[in-house]
């Protein structure tokens, strides 16, 4: 049996990942062995719930398991609640937003890479089938040339956990997902709740609409031959994200580079940069920071 622990779990991903290993039996060699939160009441929650051990130390864990999982809503704790378990080189599924900072993203993928720490996770959306298929679609040019594209999914401005950065990896990710993860610049700006970019790619640029309270995600594609785009819904994204952990626990290789994996932190940065510059912003490699 592989152990796990989730480190983070007042979000969603903990209580759904514990629910498609320990209720649908997903898969059938995974024990978790604890959970741990800033807020221990959503960690005790769980223990009531699935009888999970909640503990009061994001350490506690340190050579007891095979993997964590990395869910805290704050993106400004996964590199921390990492730290510790660097040495121990045990595959990490860490969720969005990777981190918050540029520096952190930096300094994390330098480390992650230093102890040869397969990692997965990220946006949950990237696994949808549909977003699967706009992403062949561009790379194969299916329907001719691609001229660009129009993204919308929901926003969290003012979230306690973070704000923009809390839920903008969504939406900025798929974009990376089907139009390729190195934009070179962005021009981002509010108009009354929205946020609205347009993100410069080589040949094509990118719309992205970010909106509040919205339950709607959306992508297309424009194409030499056609506009083809839709909305996608990930019903068993949690199941298809452990899977993917799943697999590194089992020593399969990680499906990501480190640098793509980590290129939405700098993406995110570069529209945050222009919303607050209000002008159009470079989006920077890891290797320039």
């Amino acid at each position: 049996m592989f152990k796990v622990a989730i480190l983070g779990c007042e979000n969603s991903h903990a209580k759904n990942f514990l629910k498609a290993v320990l209720e649908e039996k997903i898969v059938d060699d995974v024990a978790f062995v604890g959970v741990y939160s800033d807020d221990f009441e959503a960690s005790a929650a769980l223990e009531r719930e699935f009888g999970v051990p909640a503990v009061e130390s994001y350490d506690a864990f340190v050579g007891k398991v095979d993997g964590i999982i990395i869910t805290a809503r704050h993106g400004d704790n996964h590199y921390k609640f990492a730290k510790p378990y660097m040495d121990c080189g045990i595959p990490m599924f860490i969720d969005k937003p990777i981190t918050c900072t540029e520096a952190d993203a930096k300094a994390f993928m330098q480390e992650l890479k230093q102890h040869h720490v397969p990692v997965s996770g990220g946006s949950v959306c990237i696994l949808d089938d549909y977003v699967q298929e706009l992403r062949r679609a561009v790379e194969n040019q299916t329907y001719g040339k691609v001229h660009g594209g129009y993204l919308r999914a929901p926003i969290m401005m003012h979230s306690p956990y973070g704000g923009f950065f809390f839920y903008a990896q969504h939406l900025a990710q798929v974009m990376m997902e089907i139009f390729g993860y190195y934009p070179v610049s962005v021009r981002a700006f509010p108009k009354g709740e929205d946020v609205n970019c347009t993100v410069h790619y080589e040949d094509y640029d990118v719309i992205l609409s970010y909106v509040p309270n919205s339950g709607v995600y959306y992508a297309s594609i424009s194409c030499e031959d056609d506009v083809v785009g839709g909305r996608y819904y990930f019903k068993d994204g949690f199941q298809r994200e452990f899977c993917e952990f799943h697999d590194l626990l089992k020593g399969k290789p990680q499906k990501m580079s480190y640098e793509d994996f980590f290129a939405p932190v700098y993406v995110l940065n570069a529209i945050a940069r222009s919303l607050e510059s209000g002008k159009v912003e470079k989006v920077n490699r890891v290797e320039t920071i």
